[in-house]
């Protein structure tokens, strides 16, 4: 149990990390390249998200398999906790994307 809480706990906060300085850091570039950083910022901060789950999560191969023995061999606990572990890292997303949001002052959806 305890393990499973570290790693959402980490599934979390690699997302919000991923969102926020890859968000930041594409920001800085686009300042460097005379465009406009907080559009740019915005952008990232929505195209980013997808890559920050798959990177909370480890890399893919990994969830089908969990999903594939959870499915074939009955292991549902192993799909649980994929599926929580999915959850955690849309909630860092998100939550990445947020406070980015309002670190540059954007509409909050």
């Amino acid at each position: 149990m305890e393990s499973l809480i570290i790693n959402l706990i980490m599934s979390y906060f690699l997302a919000f990390g991923v969102v926020i300085g890859g968000s930041l850091f594409g920001g800085i570039g686009a300042f460097l390249t005379h465009q406009a950083p907080i559009l740019t910022m915005k952008q990232l901060s929505s195209d980013l998200k997808i890559w920050a789950l798959v990177v909370s999560l480890g890399g893919t191969f990994d969830s089908f398999k969990t999903f594939e023995s959870g499915i074939f061999d009955g292991n549902l606990s192993g799909i649980i906790r994929q599926l929580l572990m999915i959850i955690a890292g849309l909630i860092g997303a998100y939550s990445g994307k947020m406070v980015l949001l309002w670190l540059i002052k954007g509409d909050l959806e």
